[in-house]
């Protein structure tokens, strides 16, 4: 294994906290990763990495050699990448962590095109909204909606959703149409349980440029879109989402907007992905498509 290899294994290692899923990234034999840190080691002259039953950490040299790799990586990738030589496309694996309901209604559709855009990157998808610790689970991207508050990553936003309060037209004959925000009062809601609270998100309007914030209580709370959807179509209260997620329950009229003088902001749509990852051709390539997929939505 040459030195770049070593490099590489290296990172992964670190990115990972485990030899055993280094191995398995990088499709590589157990015993070859063993060996090769040994051996890198050996040639430095200093222990890298602290290893218990369960996790890697590095030590602190380990640690500087970890950052000094990462800077050295990326200055190859960036070089390679400034040629635009045919041997030189985007290319190998890819891991990609999709908001869902963001990549039903726009990225799934259309992915077939960028893997004919691009056959030599093997794209693995997840979907979700957890919380993804990119480096750790060795994510190269991921895309989601709502203001953002890890700093730490690098993030383009390529997006803005407009954002609609709604009901089912049965709630509305029953409880009445509610005509301002103050007249919210005696009205009941479907919550959303924030993912990184676990309380219920508050609903958000603009009256008169000014935003205010609304708590509203209700029979029911949930943290799945799809089951956020159903349970307002089941008349148990109001909801308020991206106006594409129930475009087509407001067009046939099961479900019905109210408030639309008073619309929150409009949701932000980011991709955000690690440093060492910036100059990565695969994970520009990517992202440049997402830009265009969304700019195209809209």
């Amino acid at each position: 294994m040459d030195r770049f290899q070593s490099m590489q294994l290296f990172t992964r290692i670190v990115e990972l906290g485990s030899f055993t899923r280094a191995a398995e990234d990088l499709q590589l034999p157990r015993a070859s990763v063993t060996l090769a840190v040994q051996d890198l080691e050996k040639r430095l002259g200093t222990r890298l990495l602290q290893r218990t039953t369960r996790h890697v950490s590095t030590t602190p040299d380990g640690q500087a050699y970890y950052e000094r790799c990462q800077r050295l990586l990326a200055d190859l990738e960036e070089a390679e990448s400034a040629f635009g030589s045919a041997l030189l496309k985007p290319r190998g694996k890819l891991r990609v962590d999709l908001q869902g309901t963001l990549a039903r209604h726009f990225v799934l559709p259309r992915i077939g095109e960028f893997c004919e855009r691009y056959p030599d990157v093997e794209l693995e998808i997840g979907l979700g909204d957890r919380l993804v610790d990119l480096v750790r689970e060795g994510v190269d991207c991921v895309l989601r909606g709502g203001e953002l508050r890890d700093s730490t990553m690098v993030a383009r936003r390529v997006a803005l959703l407009q954002q609609v309060t709604c009901a089912s037209r049965e709630y509305l004959r029953r409880h009445g149409t509610p005509t301002t925000v103050d007249a919210l009062r005696g009205h009941q809601a479907v919550n959303f349980l924030s993912q990184r609270t676990g309380k219920p998100l508050p609903f958000d309007f603009l009256v008169d440029g000014v935003a205010r914030s609304v708590q509203l209580k209700g029979p029911v709370a949930v943290s799945d879109a799809d089951a956020y959807h159903a349970c307002c179509a089941a008349h148990l209260g109001l909801i308020q989402v991206p106006r594409y997620h129930i475009a087509p329950r407001l067009a046939d009229g099961s479900l019905c907007e109210v408030l639309a003088d008073c619309r929150p902001a409009p949701m932000p749509v980011s991709v955000l992905y690690p440093h060492s990852r910036q100059l990565s051709p695969r994970v520009r390539v990517f992202v440049d498509w997402l830009a265009q997929v969304m700019q195209d939505a809209h």
